[in-house]
């Protein structure tokens, strides 16, 4: 087994010497809101983020993620059933009629229907109850602290809320599944029923910000007398992706335009890694290994004064050492906060020294790597 004694190095970068920009806030009609970085998991702008208040049809954000993760195990027909019939939008379907659990998730994006969120729940419990208490357990493993869920719809009830930090949270979550960012990218899509087999419906994506804002790339509307307007979408501009969330915002899609223009305005993308040391190597074919670290990117704030690199890695190694493998890590922080932390991995084998050697020698080889 070898042993591994931690040295560690410090190294201070100069990343930019720009000023930091100025922090003036964008003026929203919103009663909250939150413009979040998931690459870096900040808030860059928000307002009353952890106010808890009536999120509407965002609310299917979770059903049809949660449906998805099932679907993606075993997309099952469902048969809609008078029991899943709901009031307000609805992605209209009949009695009897069937469609998959993927196609229940496109409704629930595209037309908001509130039918559709009712057959996924049914479909993936055996009640409401049941099922809002599995977007509760999903919101608890995501960090939501300030969410409760008591329908799959949105539809009003007093014990339904969330906030703009937990929405945000919510819809980076999504984002990172692949079924529910290209769905939601999509102006429209076309639902294939299985029964009736001759039924096909166009539905159009009731976020219209996808064709006012060519950096959206997705995002879930919501309204209630109750809740008001409210929004959530994501948006990626040079490489950087951002959330924003709105709840009780008449003025919804120009103040998440505003929001974008500032926060890209803000970040920027750097490239850190593709680095390497050289690490003694005891009792090798030869005494030494270089250690490399693959390039990657991370978002800091433009203006950001330094990025400190620590280098942590053993004072030396035994052989035998095989090509990628890991040898210690490299960490990349901006004030104290770590970014991002890369593996340092062998660059080649280092196949060990076959050969008789006395005691003496293995303690002199031994002091001189520990000086």
């Amino acid at each position: 087994m070898k042993k591994l004694l931690c040295a560690v190095m410090i190294v201070i970068v100069l990343i930019v010497s720009a000023p930091v920009i100025s922090a003036a806030e964008v003026e929203t009609y919103a009663a909250a809101f939150a413009l979040y970085c998931p690459d870096n998991g900040e808030l860059l702008l928000s307002e009353n983020a952890d106010r808890e208040l009536p999120m509407a049809s965002t609310t299917k954000i979770m059903t049809t993620v949660l449906t998805l993760e099932a679907a993606a195990q075993d997309n099952r027909v469902i048969e809609f059933t008078d029991e899943m019939t709901a009031e307000g939008s609805s992605m209209y379907l009949k009695r009897g009629e069937k469609v998959t659990l993927y196609d229940l998730a496109v409704g629930m994006m595209m037309q908001s229907g509130n039918d559709a969120a009712n057959a996924a729940a049914l479909a993936l419990s055996d009640s409401y109850e049941h099922f809002a208490a599995l977007m509760n357990e999903k919101a608890r493993q995501l960090g939501m602290k300030h969410t409760h869920f008591v329908t799959p719809n949105g539809l009003d009830d007093d014990d339904h809320y969330s906030t703009a930090r937990d929405m945000a949270l919510l819809m980076d979550y999504a984002m990172r599944n692949e079924d529910f960012a290209y769905i939601t990218a999509q102006t429209s899509m076309e639902v294939h029923f299985v029964y009736p087999a001759d039924k096909f419906v166009t539905y159009p994506n009731h976020n219209k910000l996808l064709r006012m804002d060519k950096d959206c790339i997705g995002g879930k509307t919501g309204y209630t007398d109750q809740a008001g307007r409210c929004l959530v979408t994501a948006a990626r501009r040079d490489g950087i992706t951002l959330i924003a969330v709105t709840l009780d915002d008449r003025n919804d899609w120009k103040d998440h335009i505003a929001l974008y223009d500032e926060g890209f305005a803000r970040y920027e993308r750097i490239t850190v890694g593709n680095d390497s040391v050289v690490l003694d190597v005891v009792g090798g074919v030869q005494d030494a290994v270089k250690a490399s670290a693959a390039e990657a990117s991370v978002v800091i704030p433009k203006g950001s004064p330094e990025l400190t690199k620590r280098v942590c890695l053993p004072a030396f190694v035994y052989a035998p050492v095989e090509a990628g493998e890991r040898l210690g890590t490299i960490e990349y922080s901006l004030q104290d906060k770590v970014l991002i932390e890369l593996p340092l991995t062998a660059d080649e084998s280092v196949g060990y020294l076959n050969q008789k050697r006395s005691i003496i020698n293995y303690i002199k080889d031994l002091l001189h790597w520990h000086s």
